[in-house]
């Protein structure tokens, strides 16, 4: 059974989305209080939305706020366990130094791959996915360097496209793509993939 197979078992229809929508409205203990942790509770609220196929858009009491965003993670330097953080440190590795553009057509990948079910449910998840069997699908994460984003206004860039990637208000320019490669590269697997876009750096693909 795969999983959202085994999502639409448990909530039918428009009630799921009811419900994912209205996990905005619950109130936070003293401990999430911080702008951080707020901006971080609304990030695990819109992956679980953005993880439903055909989801409604996220209403506006879950957006992350610029503020909010860039209060998480200030030093660059934090775990790898929620939404925003794992989204805008990939952006930082696989996109530093390019345009918002590309780094919102690198988003939408992460994005498409989550609301995919052959991918991981979770921001995270997706990000990671390879790395137990040293064959990550994001080569930051398996090449050896430290993870760290160390270039402050890098990573705030970072940050904001995620936060605008998570929040819905970003368009994808990819068309559904759920690769991508650099241009300076010729992968094997791309030519059994349907390419949708080239912009800058990169190159992007979907199934045929």
């Amino acid at each position: 059974m795969n999983r959202h197979h085994a999502k639409r078992l448990a909530v039918v229809g428009g009630a799921a989305l009811l419900g994912l929508a209205a996990l905005a409205t619950v109130p936070l203990s003293r401990a999430e209080t911080s702008l951080a942790s707020r901006a971080e509770h609304k990030a695990r609220i819109l992956e679980q939305i953005a993880a439903e196929p055909g989801a409604a858009p996220s209403p506006d009491t879950a957006r992350i706020t610029p503020g909010g965003a860039q209060a998480v993670d200030p030093r660059g330097a934090a775990p790898l366990d929620d939404p925003l953080t794992c989204l805008a440190r990939t952006l930082y590795w696989e996109a530093r130094g390019t345009s918002s553009r590309q780094m919102g057509a690198v988003a939408s990948v992460v994005m498409n791959r989550l609301a995919d079910a052959r991918f991981p449910d979770t921001v995270c998840g997706v990000v990671l996915q390879g790395s137990e069997q040293g064959r990550c699908q994001f080569s930051w994460w398996c090449d050896g360097r430290a993870d760290d984003a160390g270039e402050s206004d890098a990573y705030g860039n970072a940050k904001e496209v995620a936060r605008r990637t998570l929040n819905g208000q970003a368009r994808d320019i990819t068309h559904g793509a759920l690769y991508f490669h650099h241009r300076g590269i010729s992968p094997r697997w791309a030519s059994r993939f349907k390419r949708t876009l080239t912009s800058g750096d990169f190159v992007f693909y979907r199934p045929r």
